[in-house]
């Protein structure tokens, strides 16, 4: 698969990349992606949540009234559920849900991934480029000369640069990652890939590992 090279004025430079086809050229498997945007969100929960049971609660333990002749049902401690104020019964407790996956289903995700935007062509080459300061402005200006000022968009760097991070940081529709940290949610969670040209040759390389 060939795809041509944009600059950040957003003009074609003639020249032309090869992506390889084991990775950008493969059937989409999409249960492959299921899992991984699963575990991907599920690792994202704190886990944190929690609810009062019977035990816990500081209510007195006096018994409310007579075991029988009453006509109603035995009442021992205003700590049951059953009263406003009592415990929770099968509350939600703190808990982990991470859960493994195996790394070949992981990598065959993020393959499929990059598959279905190469498919739809939401796919754009940009040459390596750099900015001389943090200048939101520009970042703005390369987006539209791009096309996709209106678009959610991940940008896919070879390598960490500050300028272009902070350049794209107050823009809620933009992203920056390095190659080494994409995964297969951010790139479906947005509508446009524009990967540089030397982080190809990143992702290629631990994709084929």
């Amino acid at each position: 698969m060939e795809l041509s090279v944009f600059n950040i004025q957003g003009a074609d430079t003639g020249r032309k990349v090869t992506l390889s086809d084991t990775i950008f050229g493969i059937e989409p498997n999409d249960h492959a992606i299921y899992l991984d945007v699963k575990q991907f969100l599920a690792n994202q929960r704190q886990g944190t949540h929690k609810t009062k049971q019977k035990w816990e609660i500081s209510r007195t333990t006096k018994k409310l009234k007579r075991q029988k002749g009453t006509g109603g049902a035995r009442a021992g401690s205003m700590k049951s559920p059953l009263f406003r104020g009592g415990g929770r019964t099968f509350g939600p407790q703190p808990r982990d849900y991470s859960f493994k996956l195996n790394k070949k289903v992981k990598q065959l995700a993020r393959k499929s991934a990059l598959a279905h935007k190469a498919k739809l062509n939401e796919l754009i080459i940009l040459e390596d480029f750099n900015f001389e300061a943090p200048k939101t402005k520009e970042f703005i200006a390369l987006l539209n000369n791009l096309q996709i000022g209106n678009k959610k968009a991940v940008f896919v760097l070879p390598e960490v640069n500050s300028n272009i991070v902070l350049s794209s940081r107050n823009l809620p529709n933009s992203k920056v990652l390095v190659a080494s940290d994409l995964n297969t949610y951010t790139i479906l969670d947005n509508q446009s890939l524009v990967l540089a040209e030397n982080a190809i040759k990143i992702l290629e390389e631990t994709l084929s590992k």
